[in-house]
Formats: structure tokens, sequence, C-alpha cells
């Protein structure tokens, strides 16, 4: 599968143009997620062929952050991508999660509850 980055809820256009640059030269396929797809299993969002979509449209609430989800990238090309990201002046970004076995299920909601929860539990 071809290196995918998931983006949710990009506050501004400025943001996101920053974004682009400092991937466009690594050659990452960038895919902004639209709010009313938040209900759609992360690996199927990534491309996964065997996940299938969920019923409906989500109608929720944004999330609070952008959130990124790298899908198919080794150590090395991650650790390019993230001092992209670092250097693009857009950040931080403290809401980021690698596309798992376990979290390919989840949608964007739960998986943002869940690295907030990993943040909180950190900070003790």
């Amino acid at each position: 599968m071809k290196e995918s980055i998931l983006v949710f809820n990009v506050p501004d256009r400025d943001t996101k143009l920053k974004i682009e640059l400092a991937l466009f030269p690594l050659k990452v396929r960038l895919k902004k997620v639209e709010k009313c797809d938040y209900n759609q299993p992360l690996g199927y969002l990534a491309g996964l062929k065997e996940l299938e979509p969920a019923e409906g449209v989500y109608d929720g609430d944004e999330l609070p952050d952008t959130m990124f989800v790298f899908a198919f990238f080794n150590d090395a090309r991650l650790n390019q991508v993230l001092a992209a990201l670092r250097k693009c002046g857009a950040g931080p970004f403290p809401y980021k999660a690698i596309l798992t076995p376990t979290n390919q299920f989840w949608n964007a909601t739960e998986c943002f509850e869940e690295i907030r929860k990993e943040h909180e539990s950190m900070k003790f």
C-alpha cells in the first residue's frame, strides 16, 4: 500500500498549505478527511480494500483539534515526515496515530479520544 496520511480538522487554509508544502517533496499521499466521513473506519479511509464502509454520514461535533493518522510507513519514512511537519511552522500537532491492526476499525472520534486519554495518562 502507498504511504498515506489521513488528516482531520485542519483549522484553516494557511495551515493546510503549510502541511501540503512540507509533505510535497516527500511524495506522501495526504488525504484530508471531511467531517461527514468521520464515522468511517480509519483503515477504510486509508484504502484497505478488505474493510467495508460504515453506513450513513457522520453528523456529530468537529474534533477538538487536528489529528493525523499515518498509514503504511516504515520507521525511517515516518521520522522524515514527522520532522517535515515539525519544521513547517503549522503545528504543533499533538494528536497523531499510526494505523494498526487494532485501530484500523476505529472511526475518527474513537481514535481521537484514545489519543487524548493517552496524553492525559502521560501528564501524571
